[in-house]
């Protein structure tokens, strides 16, 4: 018998199979949820759900923690910390993944984020305060291109729309709930229990999804091939961005003459930096791969940076509580997870170029729009208005660039492009925030009264110069994104 004729035991089921009816109807494509994709999804979108309850939690009890730990004019820090050290974690975590798998990198992540919140909640500094944040920075780089590689190798092109629009879906709830529990929580308990009580929600996620990317995405893209060693010039290439960016960040909070010295620095070593972890063509908006990995920076840092003295400029301009300060922006979680809805549909796939181009004049629009609260008799609630139009407009467009990024990526490639996305969103956010800080503290910003939560010590044009430039920026990006499909 060879080895191409059935055994005796099989004859009868091959005859089953021969006469069994075929189904009726068409067989239906499986989706996010269904059987093959249910537990992935549910434990992947719960790890984002955890970073942006984290987010939206963190921003409401950041003003009042930066003051009772007299670190007011440190406060960018707070946030450029974060960004600063994920630089490296994501060119890490890229390669990590393409050699071993998505696994590992998830997981350490993950434990690393709840290091640093449990740090920035039990220090007696603002400067231990920013080290803990710059903890948690290590664990979401490792954490964000992580679940981009499990998205490219666990899910069909078909699918990633809808995973990616699940994951914005997923700052929903926590953009309502976390101002208001964060708030809660500090006036009556202290900030502190902000950061060292978010850390419980980790246990959830890594039991759900951890054991369904072993399953689904662990190991490397190609089982077949050899295991490539580690890139040290990338590694390299990693630390002096994530140095540089951190020397820019410093001289841009010291205002006297010395500071050129580590801006010099940082410059020096961001340029070469740059170059060899983006691709070819990115700062000129090169079409297809760069101008998607452009966008992505142009969009997240004008944005971001303009977001984070939203709640201060509330806080101290308007004397809201920091609950409803950081309430102020709650609508924007329902809004972003429409425009990321909205740019999944099927029919809009051929508009997604104009589409792009139409959320950036939104998102420069509403950045320009929120300092109008400074005037006083401006209803406070247009402040919430607008933002909620700006992140109609960036759910459109972080949704479609990661859409597109996967698109243009071999498998073999998803985690390096994927860290060189995420690297031009993190460094935006760095050198953004570094530029508005600088300009917020030249201009009066920062003198806040620590005893006082509504001093009005800082002068309003501290925040309009922190806001005009970043819509400027914005605008920008809607000429780069009419450059994201290839000719």
């Amino acid at each position: 018998m060879t080895a191409l004729e059935p055994r005796d035991a099989d004859v009868p089921r091959l005859i089953e199979d021969v006469d069994a009816p075929a189904p009726e109807g068409p067989v239906l494509p499986e989706g996010i949820l269904g059987r093959t994709y249910r537990a992935l999804s549910i434990g992947i979108v719960s790890v984002v759900f955890l970073i942006a309850f984290e987010a939206t939690a963190v921003g409401t009890a950041m003003p009042v923690a930066a003051r009772e730990l007299h670190g007011i004019p440190l406060y960018a820090y707070a946030f450029s910390a974060y960004f600063t050290t994920s630089l490296f974690a994501m060119v890490l975590s890229g390669q990590w993944a393409d050699r071993r798998g998505p696994l590992a990198p998830l997981a350490t992540g993950i434990s690393a984020f709840a290091a640093g919140l449990l740090l920035s909640g039990t220090a007696g500094s603002m400067w231990m305060f920013i080290a803990g944040r710059a903890v948690q920075g290590l664990g979401g780089g490792l954490v964000i291109v992580a679940l981009y590689v499990v998205i490219s190798r666990a899910y069909p092109e078909h699918l990633r729309p809808a995973i990616l629009a699940a994951f914005a879906a997923s700052w929903v709830i926590p953009s309502v709930v976390g101002p208001l529990a964060a708030g809660s929580v500090t006036e009556h308990l202290g900030w502190r229990w902000v950061f060292v009580g978010i850390p419980v929600l980790i246990v959830f996620p890594l039991a759900l999804a951890l054991p369904e990317i072993r399953r689904m995405a662990s190991g490397p893209a190609d089982p077949e091939a050899p295991v490539e060693a580690y890139d040290r010039r990338r590694i390299a290439l990693a630390l002096g961005i994530s140095l540089g960016a951190g020397l820019l960040q410093y001289a841009g909070q010291e205002r006297n003459w010395l500071s050129l010295l580590p801006a010099a620095a940082g410059a020096a070593l961001l340029v070469p930096a740059i170059r060899g972890l983006l691709p070819h063509g990115t700062w000129r908006a090169a079409r297809g791969l760069p101008a998607v990995v452009l966008l992505r920076g142009v969009a997240a840092g004008a944005f971001i940076a303009a977001e984070s003295f939203v709640p201060l400029m509330l806080v101290t301009q308007r004397g809201l509580s920091p609950t409803l300060a950081g309430l102020s922006l709650a609508a924007g979680g329902g809004t972003w997870a429409l425009g990321s809805y909205l740019q999944s549909r099927p029919r809009l796939e051929p508009h997604r170029e104009p589409l792009m181009v139409g959320a950036m004049v939104l998102v420069a629009l509403s950045i320009a729009a929120a300092p109008a609260v400074l005037i006083t008799s401006v209803p406070v609630w247009t402040v919430a208005v607008a933002w909620a139009f700006g992140c109609l407009g960036m759910g459109v467009v972080i949704a479609s660039t990661s859409v597109l990024l996967l698109k243009l990526s071999a498998p073999e490639e998803a985690g390096a492009n994927s860290a060189a996305l995420q690297i031009s969103d993190g460094l935006s956010n760095v050198l953004l925030l570094a530029a508005g800080g600088a300009a917020f503290a030249a201009l009066g910003g920062g003198t806040m009264d620590a005893t006082d939560a509504a001093a009005t010590a800082s002068h309003p044009s501290a925040f309009a110069v922190v806001f005009f430039p970043m819509a400027v920026v914005a605008l920008a990006g809607a000429w780069v994104a009419g450059r994201v499909r290839e000719r």
